[in-house]
C-alpha cells in the first residue's frame, strides 16, 4: 500500500530533506507552504510534490490540508525557526509554533485520528544551566520564546497522546545544519563568510539580521564565540523522524551526535579549509549576543540508537566543508552572472 504523508514546513530545510526521503521510499508527499515554494530539491523529484498553500495557526487551513492529502503520517515541521530572533517575533513564533502545533493535533484527532504524527520538539527547550549531556529525562528550562512556544506544543503532544491515544512522537532535535540551511543561522554565517573572504569579497550581497553585510570590510560579526553546541546532519536527521513514525509505539526520542563543539571551532575549520586564519576576520559584536544564552547542549541519543537503530553518518568536519563548498560555488556563480 502506498502510504501518503503530509509534510507541514515542507520548504524549510529539514521539509526538503525529508520529502526527498520519503519520495525515495515510495511515499506520496503533499507538503503546507505559505506560498508555492521553489524548493532546492533534487531534480528528480521535481513535480511528485503536491502543495497546499496555507498557515499552521489558521484552522481552516489545517482542515483543508488535513481533508485534502488524506494523509497516513504527519511530519510537523513548520515553525519561526529562529530561537535569537524570536525575542522580536515573540507573538508570531507562540502563534506558530506552539498553538499551530495544538490546532494540528486537534484536527488531525477529528478527522484522522488513526494517523501517525512527528512533531519536532528542540533542544532549545533544555535552555541553560542544566545538566550534560541531556536525555529524554532532563529537565526543561526553555530561556526564549522560541523554546518556550516549542515546549508547549511537546507538552500538548504528550497530552493528546494519552488523553486520545494518538500516535504522536516527539523528536528533540539538536542542532542539525545543511547547505539548504537559512542563511540567519550561524553555520551558515560562518561558512557563507569564510567563502566570500576567500574570493576577496570584502563585502557580501547577503545582509544579517541587523541589517548589515555579513561580511563587512572584510570582517564577519558574531555573537558569543564561546557558545557550545552539538551539531550534525540535516539529512541524516529526517531518517530519524521517519523511523520514530514505524514503530509500534509513539515515544519520545533525544537526536544528536553526542559530540559539542564552539562556534570558535566552527570557524577554524572553515576558515582553515579555504586556507585563511579566522582570528584575522572574525570579531565579537555586543548587538548579536543572546539576550539569554543556551547550554551547552549535547545529546545523549542512547534511546534512539538502541530503538531506532539510528545513528549520524556525516561528520561534523564533512558537513561544515560542504557548506562552504556550496557558498564557493553559489558566489562564483553569483558574480559570473553579474559580469
Amino acid at each position: 500500500m502506498i502510504k501518503t504523508a503530509l509534510i507541514t514546513g515542507i520548504a524549510g530545510q529539514d521539509g526538503t530533506y525529508l520529502a526527498e526521503f520519503l519520495l525515495e521510499k515510495g511515499y506520496r508527499v503533499f507538503g503546507l507552504c505559505r506560498k508555492n515554494p521553489s524548493l532546492p530539491i533534487n531534480q528528480k523529484y521535481e513535480g511528485k510534490i503536491a502543495y497546499i498553500i496555507g498557515n499552521l495557526s489558521d484552522p481552516i487551513s489545517i482542515q483543508e490540508a488535513v481533508s485534502k492529502s488524506q494523509p497516513d503520517e504527519v511530519y510537523n515541521l513548520a515553525s519561526q525557526s529562529y530561537p535569537g530572533e524570536s525575542w522580536d517575533l515573540a507573538i508570531e513564533t507562540v502563534r506558530t509554533n506552539g498553538l499551530g502545533a495544538h490546532i494540528l493535533f486537534d484536527v488531525i484527532r477529528q478527522l484522522r485520528p488513526k494517523c501517525r504524527i512527528y512533531q519536532a520538539s528542540s533542544s532549545e527547550m533544555f535552555g541553560g544551566g542544566m545538566q550534560t549531556p541531556q536525555n529524554e529525562h532532563t529537565p526543561f528550562n526553555p530561556t526564549n520564546p522560541y523554546a518556550a512556544a516549542k515546549l508547549y506544543a511537546h507538552h500538548i503532544a504528550q497530552i493528546y497522546r494519552k488523553s486520545y491515544e494518538m500516535f504522536i512522537s516527539c523528536g528533540i532535535l539538536f542542532n542539525h545544519e545543511s547547505p539548504r540551511r537559512g542563511m540567519h543561522f550561524i553555520t551558515q554565517k560562518i561558512t557563507y563568510a569564510a567563502a566570500c573572504l576567500k574570493l576577496g569579497i570584502k563585502n557580501s550581497p547577503i545582509l544579517n539580521e541587523k541589517g548589515d553585510p555579513i561580511v563587512n570590510q572584510g570582517k564577519l560579526s558574531l555573537g558569543n564565540l564561546d557558545a557550545k553546541r552539538d551539531w550534525g546532519f540535516a539529512g541524516d536527521y529526517v531518517e530519524a523522524m521517519w523511523l520514530m513514525l514505524q514503530q509500534p509505539t509513539p515515544d519520545d526520542f533525544i537526536i544528536g551526535t553526542g559530540q559539542i563543539k564552539t562556534i570558535r571551532q566552527v570557524c577554524e575549520i572553515a576558515f582553515s579549509y579555504v586556507g585563511l586564519e579566522w582570528e584575522k576576520y572574525v570579531i565579537s559584536d555586543n548587538r548579536l549576543m543572546r539576550r539569554a544564552e543556551t547550554g551547552p547542549t549535547l545529546a545523549d541519543a542512547t534511546k534512539a540508537k538502541n530503538i531506532l537503530g539510528w545513528q549520524p553518518k556525516k561528520t561534523f568536519e564533512s558537513l561544515i566543508t560542504e557548506m562552504v563548498d556550496n557558498h564557493l560555488f553559489e558566489l562564483q556563480q553569483f558574480t559570473f552572472s553579474n559580469r
